[in-house]
């Protein structure tokens, strides 16, 4: 049995689901595009390929196998996109939460009942339906849970709204010690540059005491000062808005003191370098195209 355990970002992993791009299936058409990035590229006919997908995330599970990281993968569906493991659930503490996607997309969560067969029953947990809630919006931080919603009131408009305040309720009577904190993201249905998809585009906990932290990614600066002050200034690393475009804040550490980035990032992985950080530099760059990147491909399940 899986014994599951994550209470932060950044403790060393011991076992993750990693997403495929393995058959991912045809180019989506403009009507199909879930996020203004998508749609960017499927206009301007860069949309990426699957060959190009598949290599990137075979350099991500080889990263992942070089700190015998123990790596599940979706069992595989015909034509489908299968890359970003990260919204169809995740662990807190030792509870799996199966999140509440898009209608279409619920076949990504039956491609890993054979993980969550070895769970226990009593730990895996279905939100109500009303209940909007993705991994990418759930950020844990030892007794801080951090959770990206949009309190808009067109919410339902958005379909890149993907967690809604029924969602945050719900992580708090589920986890009544911790201290849950949701910030109100700006999103965006035609300028990816102006969409914060999920909290992991504009915010991510690095190490110890460090974070990578977009400042226009939240409507309120209220919500933004909030992780200044429990950060600390000098510890945020603050990314500007073609860095947020290109998904610097979704890096993924395998460790404390071990963070795996797009090797493109060249000012982010100085900076991590210079604070003692390893970098495990990887292509990533066709992946990010989709609005999605290293945490979003990832659903960890056990850290230390």
């Amino acid at each position: 049995m899986l014994e599951l355990n994550v209470n932060n970002e950044t403790s060393r992993l011991r076992a993750v689901v990693l997403g495929s791009a393995v058959n991912n299936g045809p180019s989506p058409t403009i009507d199909e595009a879930y996020d203004p990035k998508s749609l960017e590229h499927i206009l301007a006919g860069s949309y990426p390929i699957e060959r190009d997908m598949v290599d990137e995330m075979e350099a991500f599970n080889a990263v992942l196998k070089k700190y015998n990281v123990t790596v599940f993968r979706p069992e595989l569906i015909e034509n489908y996109n299968q890359i970003f493991s990260r919204d169809i659930g995740f662990v807190i503490d030792d509870v799996f939460i199966k999140a509440n996607i898009l209608p279409d997309r619920e076949r990504e969560l039956d491609a890993i009942q054979y993980v969550i067969d070895t769970m226990n029953p009593a730990k895996v947990v279905r939100p109500p339906e009303e209940v909007h809630i993705e991994g990418g919006d759930v950020m844990l931080w030892n007794d801080y849970i951090f959770v990206g919603t949009y309190k808009g009131s067109d919410y339902k408009d958005y379909m890149t709204a993907r967690t809604n305040m029924k969602g945050v309720q719900f992580i708090k009577d589920l986890f009544p010690n911790k201290i849950v904190k949701e910030f109100d993201l700006v999103k965006s249905k035609l300028e990816a540059r102006d969409n914060a998809l999920h909290l992991d585009c504009c915010f991510q906990p690095v190490g110890i005491n460090k974070g990578i932290i977009y400042k226009s990614g939240f409507r309120e600066e209220a919500d933004y000062l909030y992780l200044v002050n429990l950060f600390g200034k000098d510890n945020l690393f603050h990314i500007t808005r073609d860095e947020m475009y290109n998904m610097n804040s979704n890096v993924f550490s395998i460790d404390t003191n071990v963070v795996v980035s797009e090797r493109n990032f060249t000012r982010l992985n100085n900076w991590l370098r210079s604070n003692d950080f390893i970098v495990e530099e990887i292509p990533y760059a066709e992946i990010s195209k989709q609005e999605g990147l290293l945490r979003c491909s990832t659903l960890p399940l056990i850290r230390d």
